[in-house]
């Protein structure tokens, strides 16, 4: 789902309690008490297209090569993949996969 600030500040508010605008959030399917009642779901990826333009123009990128990295970015986390509450090794195993597969989308997808 792509929203504005606004709408992700309140999600992260209501669900992460960090009142602030951020640029994405995932929620995993595969996580927790209902884990495993859809087996082929990974979860919900929520992206501000407000903090995306933002990012984008202040890394000079396109704002859909913010987008594909946001999306690919939250997948990552659906898939386990954790940067905030894990180690500096498991946070440099995803910067990696992240490198890995984002120079497949620009080839792809974004013609870099």
């Amino acid at each position: 789902m792509i929203v504005d600030d606004e709408q992700i500040q309140q999600i992260n508010r209501d669900y992460l309690q960090r009142d602030k605008p951020t640029n994405v959030i995932s929620f995993a399917m595969q996580e927790g008490e209902d884990a495993g009642l859809h087996p082929g779901l990974l979860g919900d990826v929520i992206i501000s297209a407000d903090t995306a333009a933002r990012d984008a123009l202040e890394a000079e990128l396109t704002f859909e090569s913010e987008l594909y990295f946001l999306l690919l970015h939250g997948i990552l986390h659906l898939l386990g993949y954790d940067h905030e509450r894990g180690t500096e090794e498991e946070a440099q195993r995803m910067e990696a996969r992240e490198e890995e597969l984002f120079s497949h989308i620009r080839k792809e997808f974004l013609g870099h």
